[in-house]
């Protein structure tokens, strides 16, 4: 077995909600609150939040956003975030609170229904003048085949304006910076077409381009559409860690007493009170109390870390237990929490650097076709020294090799691998992410909240007699501490009822304590009980003078973790564990998953490095991750999955939402993405043998408006059939 270990550090890098980088205004009359709720995914869901804000006194509107997953609030301005999150949590919503001017006006799905007008309009515009070209190809002639023309002329000029504005804009802006794309021929084609039609048509010419240029319009919009529709609205992660950090703290003044500040407000060597359930807004060093930390969502450390005066700790910690006093050492922009935002934004540079196939058929496609009509215009016209004709069949060239195959290629099978993914548990977010899943040679796990479901539970229930576990669940339910938690829901599940304990009180960084009938108990630390500490995570109850009672705990393992470790290891792909837990953890749950590869105790930093240092080996990595700690990884790694019920920071890095609880799609969604990228190469092979047969037609002049039409359509209709073959 090979595994690495990093030294430990005197605390972990940030959480998710510490120091935003600008400063707060003062509340207007109406102070606007922003909530973000990772939980919600229906519409029962935000019926239920928008009622429950709706009923709190002091709110007046709410309204939530499910893709963004967010609520925008409107409130007097006594109302803060931190009295609405508790009333959400009763609700059964996870909810975090937001920084309004650190989130950036998001844009609604303008662009979609924006080219779904295009869409619509080129599509009826093509379907009238396909009416009015019936005639003329069935017969029409003179002044009433002039007359169509003109009508059709009058229909696609104005639906021409409107519907082709997108391929007109991207091919100027390429043009403006000496390049081609794919939007270049298209518009040539387009302009060539109308061009050469009104000439035609005020000639009274027989053959008119009107309807192959709305054809093709619609076909490419088509493709534009379902590209679109098959990626979320993606938003920067670096921005959402922005925009999750909390936008105010505690201060203590000279005197002792506290004042709410903007965290921007702080400066180093500031006094700052963190009450239990609150995060650090700062790094710094405790210089009062005693508490307990939650590291997981940061570092992936499933046991709480005892903090006492000394200790140091980094934005985003979660205060667990008892209130502390902290001596800023770092704020702003210099706290560990931008650090790894920077981090991210770094790596989501790299990502883009990814050239898709639809990108390199481009490449290769743009300047050949222009090449090849521009050799078909000059050869024409020094055969026949006649411009018109010249032109005509340079339009044709154009016309009939314009990439509608190839601007559906890929696309229609984006959508059809999407839809096939989709109700198998996976959302594909980003345009490119089957392809480069189709690459992916090495995956990498996060554990807590990835492989595990990074809550800890109660493993030795029956070892316990049943007065023990009546006193133990008397006082965990006196405690918000994890293993509190988990042994109080075991306990209720098994039927338990809680022993009559007086004088119930929690020891901040220690345990829970009382007396019964006379004689003191206590859940906790195992110094605390007189008990020796072990490399398990254990609560450890005792009773008056006897032996302390060991409660054990482990992380559970997500279902269908094993299933999805073993299908990847024998499709071939190395697969590797990298947690920020402890070694032990890390150790025992490789060996029980069959991982020889893990690293223990990695920081944010150390992920994302690590993923670099695969990249720059020639390995192709996918990323699984849930955490803050992960969203620099995800971001890095040449593709990455993250599961619906992580962090929203984590989510907007990945290119992939693991839907459900469930593992097991994740070898399958491999699979469905090789077939994919090798549907895309087939549609591109379909586009290429008809431009092989077309082509030669159009040079030859033989490419009559009719022929167009039929030529492009049945390319069209080909790779679309070729597609769905992956439903």
């Amino acid at each position: 077995m090979t595994a690495e270990l990093r030294p430990p550090s005197a605390a972990a890098c940030p959480g998710c909600l510490a120091a935003p980088v600008k400063p707060i205004e003062e509340a207007p009359k109406d102070a606007r609150i922003a909530l973000s709720l990772p939980g919600i995914h229906c519409q029962a869901c935000i019926s239920t939040v928008e009622r429950e804000l709706a009923a709190t006194p002091g709110v007046q509107t709410a309204r939530v956003n499910l893709t963004l997953k967010r609520a925008m609030i409107e409130a007097d301005p006594d109302i803060r975030a931190v009295d609405l999150i508790p009333v959400l949590q009763r609700a059964g919503y996870e909810a975090h609170e937001l920084d309004p001017g650190a989130l950036q006006a998001t844009q609604t799905d303008r662009a979609g229904r924006d080219l779904l007008m295009r869409l619509a309009v080129a599509g009826f515009a093509s379907m009238n003048v396909m009416l009015l070209s019936v005639s003329v190809w069935s017969g029409a002639s003179d002044a009433t085949r002039d007359m169509f023309h003109w009508i059709s002329a009058a229909i696609t000029l104005p639906a021409i304006a409107f519907s082709a504005q997108p391929f007109f804009r991207n091919a100027w802006a390429a043009l403006s910076v000496g390049r081609l794309n794919m939007d270049v021929p298209i518009v040539l084609a387009i302009v060539l077409a109308l061009v050469t039609s009104l000439w035609e048509t005020s000639l009274s010419g027989a053959h008119a381009y009107f309807d192959a240029a709305l054809t093709l319009t619609f076909f490419l919009l088509a493709g534009r559409y379902l590209d679109y529709r098959t990626r979320a609205v993606a938003r920067s992660a670096a921005e959402e860690l922005t925009a999750l950090e909390v936008p105010r703290a505690l201060r203590l003044t000279a005197d002792g007493t506290e004042e709410e500040v903007s965290v921007s407000a702080l400066k180093i060597g500031d006094l700052i009170r963190v009450r239990p359930g609150g995060r650090m807004p700062v790094d710094g060093e405790i210089t009062e109390g005693r508490s307990e930390l939650d590291r997981s969502l940061l570092t992936g450390e499933t046991v709480p870390v005892y903090a006492e005066p000394g200790f140091g700790v980094s934005a985003g910690e979660v205060n667990l237990t008892g209130p502390l006093t902290v001596r800023a050492s770092a704020v702003g922009e210099d706290t560990s929490l931008h650090r790894i935002a920077d981090l991210v934004a770094i790596a989501e540079s790299g990502r883009s650097r990814y050239t898709s196939l639809a990108d390199k058929a481009a490449r290769l496609y743009a300047p050949g076709v222009h090449i090849l009509s521009a050799l078909s215009f000059a050869g024409w016209f020094l055969y026949t020294w006649d411009l018109r004709t010249a032109l005509n069949i340079a339009a044709a060239v154009l016309i009939i090799t314009c990439p509608c195959a190839l601007g559906l290629a890929v696309p229609a099978v984006t959508t059809a691998a999407s839809g096939r993914l989709f109700r198998k548990g996976m959302l594909i977010k980003h345009a490119t992410a089957l392809e480069r899943l189709s690459q992916v040679d090495t995956v990498v796990f996060d554990k807590t909240g990835t492989l595990t479901a990074g809550t800890p539970e109660l493993t030795n229930l029956g070892d316990h007699t049943s007065a023990d576990l009546e006193i133990a669940l008397a006082l965990a339910e006196g405690s918000s501490h994890p293993l509190s938690v988990a042994l109080t829901r075991a306990a209720r599940e098994a039927g338990i009822t809680p022993a009559k304990v007086s004088d119930l009180s929690e020891v901040p960084g220690f345990g829970t304590q009382g007396v019964w009938r006379g004689r003191q108990v206590r859940l906790g630390r195992a110094a605390w009980v007189g008990a020796t500490q072990g490399v398990r995570t254990v609560a450890w109850l005792s009773v008056g003078e006897g032996e302390p009672h060991p409660f054990y705990f482990s992380d559970a393992l997500r279902p269908g973790a094993a299933e999805a470790v073993a299908a990847l290891q024998k499709s071939g792909k190395e697969v590797l564990l990298i947690s920020g837990d402890t070694a032990g953890a890390v150790e025992a749950l490789a060996q029980r998953l069959g991982i020889v590869k893990w690293v223990a105790e990695a920081l944010p930093q150390d992920k994302a490095a690590r993923i670099a240092t695969l990249t720059d080996e020639g390995k192709k990595v996918l990323m699984v991750g849930d955490g803050l700690n992960d969203t620099a990884a995800l971001a890095a790694a040449h593709v990455s999955i993250s599961p619906a019920s992580a962090l929203d920071a984590a989510r907007v890095a990945s290119d992939i939402v693991l839907l459900g609880q469930d593992l097991s799609p994740i070898p399958d969604a491999c699979d469905t993405a090789v077939k994919a990228t090798r549907r895309i190469r087939e549609n591109f092979r379909i586009a290429t043998v008809y431009n092989l047969i077309a082509v030669p037609l159009a040079v030859a002049g033989l490419a009559t408006p009719l022929i167009a039409a039929l030529a492009m359509s049945s390319s069209s209709i080909t790779v679309s059939l070729n597609a769905l073959r992956l439903r």
